[in-house]
């Protein structure tokens, strides 16, 4: 090591364990490690960059690559290896031209509080705004955003004056889905599982109904009481019993975008359908997506929904938890409906 370059403390989040098939996600599946140290710059020859993180993002995705499973569409985390996920950072130092000490970038960062990148084409250069906090940038105007934005438009394929369902409608890309059906002159219901939640979707985030599906005995009925002409578009944060309810609900030439299935994550078993057969007589789409295959939208999706939340058309529900050790817990709640709309970790100040 150079005389004079700077070495820091870098405590990180890493696997320790593989979540077993069939069991839920738990805070002992992850630990706390202290006590390595980094130096504070990007080796030369590198094209890297090193970053100080300041948020990370807690995302649904991310118990997948907890699991031992390497045939999905990203592979997992190796045990005893800091966690990965998407974050916003600050550069310390540099040895990419596009990037340069002191700028933001929002990108895939590990869990941990200094990173060095050496994908830097995944990364994104932030403007620091005076309206958009930069923790937006892994939410609103982050992955969950884009997910909302380019599942509704694109996947969904919406008319002005359709009839349009959310589940799972306050999390981090549910509660922009329902406002942006709104701007698009939908009608809007979404499900959540409190009554706290219920009000914020009615109160805050404009949605035209909403109801705490804890309290329905009958899903299906439920719906129906709600879409009694039937539903257009359902955007599917959950699967499971609530996407069959909602398949018998379902109006001709209806589309279903699925995004999540959050009820499936700790499901051995099979899921069984009632309401399948109605795939046929009302010619039902339904399609599963992920956001990196409509990338060429983000430059779109960035002005548009910036110019919405400046403008006071869209707002965005942020549960900020403090700390890097507060990550596993915060990662954890996610699936017990802890959270009340995007979860994000503050790791460090600028």
């Amino acid at each position: 090591m150079e005389a004079g370059t700077k070495t820091a403390d870098n405590k990180q989040i890493v696997l320790k364990s593989y979540i077993i098939n069939g069991s839920s996600i738990s805070e002992t599946n992850m630990e706390l490690k202290v006590g390595n140290r980094i130096t504070l710059e990007a080796p030369k020859g590198s094209k890297g960059v090193l970053v100080k993180n300041l948020y990370l993002s807690c995302d649904p995705y991310m118990r997948g690559r907890m699991l031992d499973f390497h045939g999905s569409y990203i592979p997992p985390f190796t045990p005893g290896s800091a966690t990965e996920g998407f974050g916003v950072s600050k550069v310390v130092d540099s040895d990419d031209p596009n990037f340069k000490k002191g700028e933001f970038v929002a990108g895939l960062t590990n869990w941990e509080e200094y990173t060095l990148i050496l994908n830097t084409a995944q990364l994104r250069k932030i403007q620091q705004d005076d309206v958009i906090p930069l923790s937006y940038h892994v939410g609103l105007l982050g992955m969950p955003g884009f997910t909302a934005y380019a599942g509704f438009y694109e996947v969904c394929a919406p008319k002005k004056g359709e009839y349009v369902y959310v589940s799972a409608a306050s999390g981090a890309v549910g509660q922009l889905v329902g406002q942006l059906a709104k701007l698009h002159g939908c009608y809007v219901v979404g499900s959540a599982g409190t009554s706290q939640k219920v009000e914020l979707l009615k109160n805050k985030l404009g949605f035209d109904e909403a109801f705490n599906y804890k309290e329905e005995s009958d899903l299906e009925a439920a719906l129906a009481r709600y879409f009694p002409q039937g539903i257009d578009i359902y955007f599917d944060n959950v699967g499971g019993p609530m996407l069959d309810a909602a398949l018998g609900n379902m109006r001709v030439h209806g589309r279903v975008a699925i995004c999540g299935m959050v009820s499936q994550n700790s499901r051995t078993d099979t899921q069984s359908f009632r309401n399948m057969f109605g795939l046929i007589s009302k010619r039902i789409t339904i399609k599963g997506f992920l956001q990196s295959d409509f990338l060429q939208l983000y430059p779109r999706f960035l002005e548009d929904v910036s110019g919405y939340y400046k403008q006071g058309k869209i707002v965005y529900i942020e549960n900020m938890n403090e700390g890097l050790e507060s990550g596993p817990a915060a990662l954890v709640g996610l699936f017990s409906g802890k959270n009340v709309g995007k979860q994000v970790i503050h790791v460090a100040s600028q």
